[in-house]
């Protein structure tokens, strides 16, 4: 069993002040694996001090020392690849494929960010006037437990680049990844202060992070409920705020698309990180005319993936991270039964072999209409809603039809038709004929999907205030 009992602020790994201890539970064995000592007001307060007083020197650095700094981290995060991969894989049961994908992500996150602010003028001229692109100050990071070291690196090395310090407050669920993570910016030499870690609840660590007028910005990732709390206390001091929230992604299938291809990639996007992600494609939109097809495909692709094992390679769907979520998910699998929708696959129950930890079964509904709450809730787990629509019109009006726009697929035999579609969907980011990550490219939410991008150029300027110099 492990012991997480050390914080990571001002360059130094020190010992909390606070003294509630968490049980951390391995959601495959449901066996305990580790306890954390979660850290009070008073940790946050010290680690927001460390930040506040490292900002007036690091705000002051240089792009090139900045890149430097970046291409240290860059290095470190390659060496402790495995050890990043391993810890996700063990603390909240990602399956080895995505945690493995997220670590080679950070990386390339990371270049991303170099070369954006290499080429990136921190010093414009516009009308008749300059403007001067300042760090916006300390950064509050908040972030959820699933893909928490992709999260952190995408946030800590925008932050960086923009000459921003940051306090960082993961899930206390995510204490070994954070300890894994905070070891890396440790090792890659990043100045005291600049970067700040600590374990705690979010009412307690999140709340003062959300109220203490020394936090400039926060940046945030989870459920679009508590963002909502973040945004009501960051006004009282107008913090600027970056939200990644929640999803109800759709897939729209074009009548054209290759089914035999299209229906389980569609899968495989719907069961990212074995459901547990915001831009899971969890409504699968597909052609009526199509949809005994469809179920015959996606009934035969469900049956032969891989429920189990999160450390093997060939496992798709793993344990939710904990009862809590295993219950939500089978509260919803209730839920779609009950509003009429037919059951192709899965069900309520754990898969056989798995009834020790949180492992829910691979489940499909179809016949779904829009209206219903499994197609139009955020599940966190490996439940797709199969809905059928008319045509490109009704399935455009399907996808738009959620208070969600974070993400969204089209797939189709034609790229400018699935084009046409795609720019016809409120959603932040799209993907056409597949899966893929760019991390140039913004990333964030329409409606109550969030507010505010990040990544590459559009991510940069989120952590900076221009200011306007009229000669």
């Amino acid at each position: 069993m492990k012991t997480i009992n050390k914080f990571y602020i001002n360059g130094e790994f020190v010992t909390p002040h606070g003294t509630e201890i968490l049980e951390l539970i391995n959601p495959t064995t449901n066996k305990k694996m580790a306890e954390v000592t979660l850290g009070d007001v008073e940790d946050a307060r010290a680690a927001i001090v460390a930040a506040k007083v490292a900002f007036t020197t690091f705000s002051k650095t240089t792009k090139d020392e900045r890149i430097g700094y970046l291409e240290k981290l860059r290095a470190t995060i390659k060496r402790r690849a495995n050890d990043l991969t391993d810890v996700m894989v063990e603390e909240y049961g990602g399956v080895r494929q995505f945690c493995t994908m997220v670590t080679n992500n950070a990386i390339e996150d990371v270049s991303a960010m170099i070369d954006t602010l290499k080429h990136f003028d921190l010093e414009r001229k516009t009308g008749k006037s300059r403007v001067r692109l300042q760090p916006v100050g300390v950064v509050g990071i908040i972030i959820p437990w699933n893909m928490s070291n992709g999260f952190i690196v995408t946030k800590l090395s925008t932050a960086i680049a923009a000459g921003c310090t940051s306090v960082v407050k993961p899930s206390e669920m995510s204490a070994q990844q954070t300890q894994v993570m905070a070891e890396c910016f440790h090792e890659a030499g990043i100045p005291k202060g600049v970067v700040n870690f600590l374990n705690g609840m979010g009412d307690v660590i999140g709340g003062e992070i959300t109220r203490n007028p020394d936090i400039n910005k926060i940046a945030f990732t989870g459920s679009t409920g508590v963002g909502k709390i973040i945004m009501r206390g960051a006004v009282e001091s107008m913090k600027r705020v970056t939200m990644e929230l929640g999803g109800k992604s759709p897939n729209i299938i074009l009548d054209d698309a290759n089914l035999q291809q299209a229906i389980p990639m569609a899968i495989t996007i719907a069961f990212l990180n074995s459901g547990q992600a915001c831009a899971a494609g969890t409504r699968l939109l597909v052609p009526e005319s199509k949809l005994k097809d469809v179920n015959e495909i996606a009934k035969y692709t469900v049956d032969n993936i891989k429920v189990g094992d999160p450390g093997s390679m060939e496992t798709m769907v793993g344990p939710m991270v904990s009862k809590k979520q295993f219950d939500r998910v089978q509260e919803y699998i209730k839920v779609g039964q009950q509003e009429g929708a037919t059951l192709l696959v899965g069900g309520l129950g754990k898969p056989k072999g798995l009834e020790n930890g949180y492992f829910a079964k691979a489940t499909i509904f179809t016949n779904v209409k829009n209206s219903m709450r499994i197609a139009q809730e955020e599940i966190f787990g490996p439940v797709l809603s199969i809905i059928p629509y008319k045509n490109d019109e009704d399935a455009i009006a399907i996808a738009n039809d959620t208070t969600y726009g974070l993400a969204a697929y089209v797939t189709s035999a034609d790229k400018e038709r699935a084009y046409r579609v795609a720019s016809q969907i409120d959603a932040g980011r799209i993907c056409i004929n597949g899966f893929m990550h760019d991390s140039k490219a913004p990333f964030g939410g329409f409606k109550q999907s969030g507010v505010g991008r990040e990544y590459g150029e559009f991510g940069l300027e989120e952590y900076l205030e221009p200011k306007a110099f009229l000669e």
